[in-house]
C-alpha cells in the first residue's frame, strides 16, 4: 500500500509546474476582450488578471493577455495565434496558464469553422504544455452573454462553445473554471450585455482565484503559497 502511495505523490509532482523555490509564479491570463479589461472602469487597475494577482498575494505574478475581439479558432476573424499577446504569452515562460476564450468565436463568421475549435483548442494546451515551464492550464467556460451583440450570442456559447471545451478538457484531463456559473446571476454587472464591469471582473477573479489556489493546496504543488490563506 505504501508503496503505491509513492507512486500516486511521483506522478503529482511530475505533473506540477516546475519552479524553483526563489521563483515568482507566473501566471498568464489569455483570452479576449473579457480577460482584457473592455468596459471596466480604470482597467489598469480592475482588470480581472490584476484582481486575481492581488488575491493570489505575494510569490505570484498575474499578467494580463488579453485581446480584445481575439478567436480561439485560427480561422476566425481575429485569431489569438497571430496576436503579439501570444507571442509575450509565450515568452513569459508560465506556470500557470488559465484559457477563457470563445464568446468571439460564436459571432456567425467565425462559427462557420466550429468543426475546428476542439482541435484549435487542443492545438492551443499542447502549445503551453510543452513550453519549459511545464505550467499547469485551466480552462474556463465563458461568461453568459446576456444580449446578443456584435454577432455574439448565447445560444451558440451556451448551447455549442461550452460542450465543445467540456470535451476537450476531458480528454486532455483539464480543470474547468466555470465562468458561466459564476456570473450567472449577475446582469446587473454586464451593462452591454456581454462584458463585464469592475464587480463582474471581480466575480470572475475570485472564480479563477478559487480555482487554481484550491488545486495548489490540495495537490501539494510546488508553488509560493501565501501563509495564512
Amino acid at each position: 500500500m505504501r508503496k503505491y502511495s509513492i507512486l500516486a505523490l511521483v506522478v503529482i509532482c511530475l505533473q506540477a509546474p516546475v519552479v524553483r523555490a526563489e521563483e515568482v509564479v507566473r501566471v498568464a491570463c489569455v483570452g479576449d476582450s473579457i480577460t482584457y479589461g473592455a468596459g471596466v472602469a480604470n482597467r489598469g487597475k480592475n482588470n480581472y488578471p490584476k484582481v486575481l494577482g492581488g488575491l493570489l498575494g505575494a510569490g505570484y505574478e498575474s499578467r494580463n493577455f488579453g485581446v480584445s475581439g481575439a478567436t480561439l479558432l485560427k480561422k476566425g476573424d481575429h485569431p489569438y495565434w497571430r496576436t503579439g499577446a501570444f507571442k509575450a504569452a509565450t515568452a513569459f515562460k508560465p506556470h500557470i496558464v488559465i484559457i477563457k476564450l470563445g464568446t468571439n468565436d460564436s459571432k456567425p463568421q467565425n462559427w462557420k469553422h466550429k468543426a475546428q475549435y476542439a482541435m484549435d483548442l487542443a492545438a492551443l494546451v499542447e502549445h503551453f504544455q510543452a513550453l519549459p515551464s511545464r505550467p499547469k492550464i485551466w480552462l474556463c467556460k465563458p461568461v453568459p452573454v446576456y444580449k446578443d451583440r456584435w454577432g455574439i450570442t448565447e445560444k451558440i456559447v451556451k448551447g455549442e462553445v461550452i460542450p465543445l471545451l467540456e470535451g476537450v478538457a476531458k480528454k486532455k484531463k483539464l480543470p474547468v473554471i466555470d465562468l458561466y456559473k459564476a456570473l450567472s446571476d449577475a446582469r446587473e454587472h454586464f451593462p452591454d450585455g456581454v462584458h463585464p464591469n469592475v464587480k463582474g471582473a471581480e466575480i470572475l477573479a475570485k472564480a479563477v482565484y478559487k480555482a487554481i489556489h484550491g488545486k495548489v493546496k490540495r495537490t501539494a504543488v510546488r508553488l509560493p503559497v501565501k501563509a495564512g490563506r
